[in-house]
């Protein structure tokens, strides 16, 4: 009888196993078919805008690992029992999915065979072409504030490194000037101060955040937990622009450092064994230079007639200003979108996108899915602008050309690499199309 009750216990644990792996396999399936389909929606962009990984499906054994270590949203799927690249806009470089990788199979890098990226060439210690100039950050190709902050203290004790042992330089010459004062900015001068290294730091804006005071108002912002050094470790997942200007004032606080701010740099030059660093206030010599100062001083431009007009803008910082406005934003990214969508919830405010392609596969889907449900938001695709007046701007359209009364213009289509900066400072600067790199 045991034995007759043990067998029956048995099968009725092995029928309700069975329904388990039925029902598994037919969750996973929708998943997959749910990714597979996502996948085809936006798997098709010009580019990824910043470092991503490539996947070598020839090796990836579908382990799911990559995408189950990917903070971002979609930015990978599992289809077909390997792992892709979906959602290329939702990449911020964490390089999470290369370190969760049981086999190796996925890489990083910046840009496409289509679509190049261009950057200075940096070392491990993030020295540039030119001797004792040093880049981190976003004007590197990192756009996450964990990374940027990273590379703002590996470069800093790179040149402590590099200054240990050498003659002590006169009371004009510096030992490091920092330039810019965002995230890796600000952890490069709290690790000068650590290490006891002499530093002047300087910034063009008038406030406090880098690339930060270029979102809107309310944008939510995405880091990883870091280690600030002297204040400590930060945990952040998603934030405001507001708290996270909160978080660097805090710090500068505490720690007792403060930039300089609204200086310029307008040009660097060698002479003898020090830069000199032209800026607005005057001449600065340094015995190094880190620059730290992100993409946001170059916007990209359209090229056409009227965009150097007063009521043109290439950032917003508060959607309240523009209270019942007409406003024209031109871009496909997320920080237009998010412009677009913040805009169109003031009262009496009336907006238009435009942008050039028929899909925004550069947005993240949970902008794509609130700009398809937005109210008071008029979107233009395949829209090219050929001239802006005021008040209006006269959009191209496969249906013709089309004009669009605008009080306010804002073009949110990216930054160009300072190159004349660059140039000035001897920094050599190289096109990326995809190449694997190892310096995260």
């Amino acid at each position: 009888m045991a034995v007759k009750w043990i067998l029956v216990v048995h099968g009725i644990a092995a029928f309700f196993a069975a329904v388990w792996m039925i029902q598994a396999a037919i969750r996973g399936h929708r998943r997959e078919r749910r990714a597979a389909e996502f996948l085809r929606l936006h798997g098709k962009v010009e580019g990824p805008p910043t470092l991503h990984p490539i996947i070598d499906t020839s090796i990836c054994i579908g382990s799911g690992a990559c995408v189950r270590s990917c903070p971002e949203d979609r930015a990978l799927v599992l289809v077909n029992g390997k792992g892709h690249l979906a959602q290329a806009a939702g990449c911020v470089g964490h390089g999470d999915c290369v370190r969760a990788c049981p086999v190796d199979a996925i890489t990083l890098a910046f840009g496409t065979a289509q679509r190049g990226v261009d950057l200075p060439n940096v070392t491990a210690t993030f020295e540039s072409s030119q001797k004792g100039l040093y880049i981190a950050g976003e004007l590197g190709g990192m756009g996450l504030i964990a990374t940027a902050v990273r590379q703002g203290v590996k470069a800093v004790e790179a040149i402590h490194d590099s200054l240990r042992g050498a003659p002590a330089p006169d009371d004009d010459t510096l030992p490091l000037l920092i330039v810019g004062a965002g995230p890796a900015g600000i952890a490069a001068m709290l690790e000068a101060h650590r290490l006891g290294l002499r530093a002047r730091w300087i910034d063009k804006e008038a406030s406090l955040g880098g690339s930060v005071l270029a979102y809107p108002r309310g944008k939510v912002v995405m880091t990883t937990p870091v280690e600030l050094p002297i204040y400590g470790k930060v945990h952040l997942r998603r934030t405001t622009k507001t708290a996270l200007i909160e978080l660097w004032q805090d710090v500068l606080a505490r720690c007792n450092i403060t930039p300089e701010y609204g200086i310029t740099v307008t040009g660097i030059a060698t002479r003898g064994d020090a830069l000199v660093v032209s800026t607005t206030s005057g001449e600065i010599r340094a015995r190094r230079v880190l620059l730290a100062t992100g993409r946001r001083g170059r916007p990209r431009q359209l090229q056409v007639a009227g965009e150097d007009l007063a009521h043109v803008h290439h950032h917003l910082d508060d959607p309240m200003q523009h209270d019942h406005a007409r406003i024209v934003v031109v871009g496909g990214g997320d920080v237009a979108v998010e412009a677009a969508l913040a805009l169109a919830e003031r009262p009496g405010t009336e907006v238009t996108l435009c942008h050039r392609g028929e899909h925004f596969d550069r947005a993240k889907p949970a902008l794509q899915a609130r700009l398809a449900e937005a109210n008071g938001l008029t979107v233009l695709r395949r829209a090219e602008i050929d001239a802006i007046r005021m008040p209006e701007v006269v959009v191209r359209t496969p249906d013709g050309p089309r004009t669009v009364t605008a009080d306010k213009v804002f073009v949110l289509i990216g930054h160009d690499l300072p190159s004349d900066l660059l140039a000035s400072a001897g920094v050599r600067v190289q096109t990326h199309r995809g190449e694997p790199i190892t310096r995260v």
